[in-house]
C-alpha cells in the first residue's frame, strides 16, 4: 500500500453530532467536493453504511468505486475498496474523533494505490486535495446544521 496523506480539523460540535454527518453518504455530493454521488448498498446491524458505491472526479483521479465500512462507535470509522473501478486498486482511509476542549478533533487519513502509472508526487498532491477538501467541507456541513 502507498504512503498515507493524514490531516486534521477541529470541528465546533461533539463527535456524536460529526459521526453522523460522516455517515450521510447521500449528501456527500454537497459538501466533499470530489464526490459526484455516494450510494449506500447495504447497511450493518446498527444502522449505519456497510458498503457505498463512489462516483470520484478528482482531477487526476476519476473512477467509480465500491468501499466497505468498519464502524466504531463514535470514535472512528475506516474503510477499503471492496470493488476496484478502472483507475483505482486500493484505497484505505478513516475519521478519528477527539473530544477537545472546543469540539471534536477529526483526523482524516488516506492511501490510494492505482492501477495506471502516476509520479508518486502527483498523487500525494490529489491525495493531498482530497482529505483538505473533505475536511473543510466537513467542518462547514457540521457546523451550518
Amino acid at each position: 500500500m502507498a504512503d498515507r496523506t493524514t490531516s486534521s480539523i477541529t470541528v465546533d460540535a461533539d463527535r456524536s453530532h460529526v459521526m453522523t454527518v460522516i455517515a450521510d453518504f447521500g449528501s456527500y455530493p454537497e459538501w466533499a467536493g470530489q464526490v459526484k454521488s455516494a450510494e449506500v448498498l447495504s447497511s450493518g446491524p446498527e444502522g449505519r453504511p456497510q458498503t457505498v458505491r463512489f462516483v470520484l472526479d478528482a482531477g487526476v483521479i476519476s473512477d467509480t468505486y465500491t468501499l466497505g465500512y468498519d464502524w466504531n462507535d463514535d470514535e472512528s470509522v475506516s474503510w477499503q475498496v471492496v470493488e476496484a473501478g478502472t483507475m483505482v486498486r486500493e484505497l484505505r482511509g478513516s475519521y478519528t474523533l477527539s473530544e477537545r476542549s472546543g469540539g471534536t478533533e477529526v483526523t482524516y487519513e488516506l492511501a490510494v494505490d492505482l492501477k495506471v502509472p502516476m509520479i508518486g508526487m502527483i498523487k500525494r498532491k490529489a491525495e493531498k486535495v482530497i482529505v483538505d477538501t473533505a475536511l473543510k467541507g466537513l467542518k462547514k456541513r457540521v457546523e451550518r446544521r
